[in-house]
């Protein structure tokens, strides 16, 4: 009973996040465990929360913008425009 809880309490919480943030939570969430088992040590763990963190937040960064696309110019620098059709 008290897993379902803690479950569906968890659930409400990333419901009211953005898609960045929720990528985060679900990325350092899953990079914990990932690391946790792969070195068996907490620190393995902490640095798999890490990565994972910062890889969830660029994934839902990017998911809160449909149809944009990243491009560079000649010059390097990124910039934020429409994507082609059919992309």
């Amino acid at each position: 009973m008290k897993r379902t809880l803690v479950l569906v309490m968890t659930g409400l919480m990333l419901a009211s996040c953005t898609q960045t943030e929720q990528g985060a939570a679900i990325g350092a969430g899953t990079g914990a465990v990932i690391g946790g088992l792969a070195t068996g040590n907490v620190r393995g763990a902490a640095v798999g929360a890490a990565i994972g963190g910062v890889s969830g937040a660029l994934i839902g960064s990017v998911a809160e913008q449909p149809g944009q696309c990243y491009y560079r110019d000649r010059y390097g620098r990124r910039y934020i425009d429409d994507c082609p059709r059919r992309y």
